[in-house]
């Protein structure tokens, strides 16, 4: 903080501009004084308030904290400098203490008037006067800087430089030897801009700029915790490359990720982009509360939209006012009430807690639509054959009313079910109706008296209820049933129970191969069903035969057994009907009760839906429309296996009725304070005004040209990609306690033309990467690394080392082997044995893919959140939101990239790679691979001193050139003698682990 305000102090001295409240003031009192007189009023002692003027200059009976223009009749300065440890501020137990020179700011600014001014994060974004210094508006506000310093930009960065740089900011990735050859013999003078808009356009630009909105998005593979259950957002993450990658604007990638299942007609990309906000952590471990989690689920939510689009420390809020910002407790919670109407309950039992969305892949929507076109053929060709038949329907209804009903249903008198949480009710016409628990499968028990006569056959009438299904037979997903066994049994007095045999079963409509006849099969899990594959409009019925009548004696009864053993989750009767008769052929059709009515209704009387049920019920008579039936129900079928195989992905919905929100005290869940609204902070632009404002209101307010927050946080992110630190060095913070750009200017500049663009996120980083800013070399002079060593004041280009995802996709690019399949499935690379299994006390156990998968790029690698993929290093956590950059210089991470064998197979891959390019110079054209550049004569003497050193140590060690070889599953060549192989492996291998090729320059 100490160098940062000495730069800002040298360019305020150098400029002659007063001291800044701002610039100067703000970050001190901010460390040393807030925290006891700021915003926060439950912590603020002696009534005193030094973040507002009108705290600070108020008349107090020691006299004002701050007289603007006396400073030494200013209450803070002659505190500042006691030396009573009664008196002096900060007290002698703060952590930190104003040094000479900040006691200097402080008396110059009161000296100067003591102008207060609202933090800069909090004024609207205004687009600066541009000075005429430079074509470029970002190198004139720069330039405007440095020049009153003394300073210039640093000279352009060689062609070399600069392509391997932009490849890199834009892609993730190394340019191609073509690349290089055809940017560095183009002489014209649109070469860098054309070299631009072809990175912008490539689809590993969308890859590279995923990486840090998937950090931020907290994305992972695994629910987290100690179960850490694998969950499936891969869809999520696919669909933000595509996003990034079309350049969909910002504002609608903001909307949609927040709000998009809350748009009017919301598609099926706009719902699955709310994801983003479910790729929190979920809690499963035994004995943790449901409401709790739920609660927490709610907290991650608010702080993580806080971060990313505000910039702002919103968690600070959760138990008490902010300290520093001007955000109370009430304003955290009037935030989470936007996200506290989810359903999402915080049970945690299932991996994919609701409410999800199928995401079927390409390949599955590309399958369904061929089997909808064939569909779409058998429909028109039954809809012909229906047309064709319809003739003969009226000799059908004929037939039907001669036949005389012979059916008498039984009244039961027990009805059992194998799951006690079922539950039967008696309908008046003697049908029974289940309700109660669904579970999978079910098991019924019917007895019921018998007539006095003979029976010849029982019938089960199938029939439709409105409490099931879709208005169907059953609870099942479709309103369909699977019976898979039917038994009868005769109860006589005094005697032993005795099995009726069944014969000859007849049933008004079968699907497919759900046959009447199986459910007579011992064993049989198919059974009988009914589903046509459209709605289930119409009762069913079966008719089973007795092997010979029975003579019913007096007190006789009757059991029935109805199974439902179906691999078909929750496919059984939801309402049925037993009847017999004495008929020696029984007729099926007469007695359906729904069919029987409608056959005494005159035709010109019946309702539209009437006479569907009576055509169908006369079409599942002719086996050449049942055929055509069976055909859609199992292309139905198949639809609907591809639909439960698609992807399920966790997505945002709100709840039909509002939840109600309440302060929490100190955050916890069953300690609720105040009912509060969802509204957004009073130190920012209001909502528009409305009842029950949702989380589309809440995405529309980020977005809204007047948003102070979400144009600057963006850019300094962005920013800060491209140059390794951004404007303001604390991405996740823009409040009172984070740095004052050096550069206000250009980071306003910057956000008011990224709004005026329609935020347009590709001219953001054109309009950057343009600049002469970007294009320095990174190359100092003394003076400028005397006066600004971090190059905050940006003179020259950073250089720092490349983040480890990027450096192990560089060596998979440069050895020719890097796969470049966009999205899919998490893969497995090689990783060392037993890393799950240790932190899942052997539950888990990590078996690496084979082939492609072990090459694809690192975004893709399967995150579990308790063992995140161990050859990245210094990386987010992605156990909860982060926005930082992250580069490691653990020397840990030489043990990856010397020994892992992707590492050691690609220095391999390089070796044939340069082989291929240039037999007669493998060095070279491999260090030119890896660097973009020609290796200078003494380089080159190194690099074979090194080859040499190598060939001599294998040529003793023969051994070890099999074993570097047989790493990773490249196949050997037979155009380079293995001996050669092992020392270029070797050699390339360390021209990898060069500070220039694991560095961005």
């Amino acid at each position: 903080m100490l160098r940062y305000l000495l730069i800002l102090i040298l360019v305020a001295t150098a400029t002659g501009e007063p001291i800044g409240f701002n610039s100067h003031i703000r970050p001190l009192l901010s460390d040393h004084c807030f925290s006891c007189h700021g915003f926060d009023s439950n912590s603020r002692e002696a009534d005193l308030r030094l973040d507002i003027s009108e705290g600070a200059f108020a008349d107090r009976k020691s006299g004002s904290a701050i007289l603007p223009g006396n400073p030494e009749g200013s209450l803070i300065w002659e505190r500042i400098n006691s030396d009573d440890p009664d008196d002096i501020m900060p007290p002698p137990d703060h952590l930190l203490r104003l040094d000479a020179e900040e006691k200097e700011l402080i008396y110059r600014w009161i000296k100067e008037g003591a102008k207060y001014e609202e933090h800069w994060t909090f004024i609207p974004v205004k687009k600066p006067n541009i000075p005429n210094l430079a074509p470029h508006p970002l190198d004139s506000l720069v330039r405007q800087k440095l020049r009153k310093l003394e300073l210039d930009f640093s000279p352009r960065a060689s062609k070399e430089t600069l392509i391997r740089r932009l490849s890199f900011d834009l892609r993730g990735l190394p340019p191609e030897p073509e690349e290089v050859k055809t940017f560095i013999n183009d002489k014209s003078s649109d070469a860098w801009e054309r070299l631009i808009d072809k990175y912008l356009a490539d689809t590993a630009f969308g890859e590279r700029f995923a990486w840090p909105w998937l950090d931020a998005a907290r994305y992972a593979d695994s629910n987290g915790f100690q179960g850490d259950r694998e969950r499936t957002m891969w869809p999520w993450r696919d669909w933000v490359i595509d996003a990034i990658n079309r350049n969909l604007p910002y504002d609608d990638f903001t909307i949609w990720q927040i709000a998009g299942d809350l748009l009017p007609g919301a598609t099926l990309e706009q719902k699955l982009a709310t994801g983003f906000l479910r790729n929190h952590a979920i809690n499963g471990e035994g004995g943790s509360i449901p409401e709790e989690n739920r609660v927490n689920y709610v907290f991650d939510m608010t702080e993580t939209v806080g971060t990313v689009w505000m910039g702002l420390t919103l968690n600070c809020c959760r138990c008490h006012n902010h300290k520093y910002d001007p955000l109370s407790q009430k304003d955290y919670y009037s935030l989470t009430a936007f996200f506290n109407q989810t359903p999402v309950n915080g049970s945690g039992g299932d991996p994919q807690t609701k409410p999800v969305l199928e995401v079927p892949t390409q390949q599955q929507i590309d399958k369904e639509e061929t089997i909808r076109g064939e569909l779409a053929k058998i429909r028109i060709e039954q809809k012909t054959l229906a047309a064709k038949l319809a003739p003969q329907q009226k000799a059908w209804e004929e037939n039907q009313r001669q036949q005389n009903s012979q059916w008498k249903s039984l009244k039961a008198t027990s009805i059992t079910a194998s799951d006690k949480g079922l539950k039967f009710e008696h309908l008046p016409d003697h049908s029974i109706l289940s309700s109660g628990s669904n579970p999978e499968k079910a098991t019924f028990q019917f007895t019921a008296p018998l007539p006095k006569g003979k029976i010849s056959a029982l019938r089960l009438d199938a029939l439709r209820h409105t409490s099931m299904t879709k208005g169907g037979i059953a609870r099942s997903d479709s309103g369909n049933f699977v019976l898979t066994g039917f038994e009868a049994h005769l109860i006589r007095e005094g005697k032993p129970i005795q099995p009726i045999k069944l014969e000859r079963p007849i049933a008004s409509f079968e699907q497919g191969a759900y046959k009447i006849a199986t459910t007579l099969e011992t064993g049989n899990t198919l059974g009988w069903a009914i589903y046509n594959g459209t709605s289930i409009n119409r009762d069913h019925a079966a008719v089973f035969h007795l092997g010979k009548p029975l003579a019913v004696q007096e007190g006789d009864q009757v059991k029935i057994v109805l199974r439902h053993d179906s691999h078909h989750a929750q496919h059984y009767l939801g309402r049925f009907k037993i009847s017999v008769t004495d008929t020696a052929k029984p007729s099926l059709e007469e007695d359906e009760q729904s069919i029987e009515k409608l056959l005494t209704i005159a035709p010109d009387q019946r309702s539209q839906e009437q006479n569907q049920s009576l055509a169908a019920a006369f079409l599942a008579t002719h086996s050449e429309y049942q055929k055509l039936s069976t055909k859609i129900t199992s292309l139905e079928a198949q639809i609907s296996t591809i639909r439960k195989a698609a992807p399920r992905v966790m997505v945002m919905e709100d709840r039909k009725s509002r939840r109600k929100t309440h302060i929490l005290a100190v955050g916890s869940y069953q300690a609720q304070g105040k009912e509060v609204e969802a509204i957004t902070p009073g130190l920012l632009p209001p909502l528009p005004e409305k009842e029950n404002h949702n989380r589309l209101d809440l995405a529309h307010w980020l977005v809204s040209p007047d948003h102070p927050l979400t144009s600057r946080v963006t850019v300094n992110r962005i920013w800060q990609e491209l140059f390794g630190i951004g404007l303001i060095k604390s991405p996740e913070d823009l409040g009172v306690q984070s740095e004052i750009p050096i550069y206000p200017e250009l980071l306003d500049w910057l956000s008011a033309d990224f709004i005026e663009s329609g935020w347009d996120f590709k001219k953001l980083i054109k309009t950057i990467v343009t600049s002469e800013v970007y294009q320095q070399s990174s190359k100092v002079d003394s003076l400028a690394l005397e006066r600004d060593p971090k190059n905050r004041l940006l003179a020259r280009a950073p250089r720092y080392r490349l983040p480890s995802w990027m450096i192990r996709d560089q060596a998979l690019a440069l050895s020719g082997r890097l796969i470049r399949q966009l999205g899919g499935t998490p893969v497995k690379p090689w990783q060392p044995q037993g890393l799950w299994s240790e932190v899942t006390f052997g539950r888990k156990k990590y078996t690496p893919d084979t082939g492609e998968n072990l090459r694809r790029r690192t975004l893709y690698t399967f995150w579990r959140r308790i063992s995140a993929p161990p050859m990245i290093f210094d990386n987010a956590k992605r156990e909860g939101c982060e926005v930082g950059t992250y580069n490691t210089n653990s020397p840990l991470h030489a043990l990856a990239t010397l020994n892992d064998p992707l590492y050691l197979e690609a220095a391999r891959g390089i070796a044939y790679r340069a082989q291929k390019i240039d037999p007669k110079s493998i060095l070279k054209t491999a260090f030119k691979l890896i660097t973009a550049r020609d290796p200078n004569e003494e380089e080159f003497i190194i690099i074979k001193r090194m080859h040499e050193a190598s060939r001599i140590h294998y040529k003793q060690n023969p051994a070890e050139v099999t074993a570097l070889l047989s790493a990773g599953d490249l196949p050997i060549t037979d155009q380079i003698k293995p001996l050669e192989q092992a020392s270029l492996t070797s050699t390339i291998l360390s021209l990898l682990n060069t500070d220039e090729a694991l560095t961005k320059e």
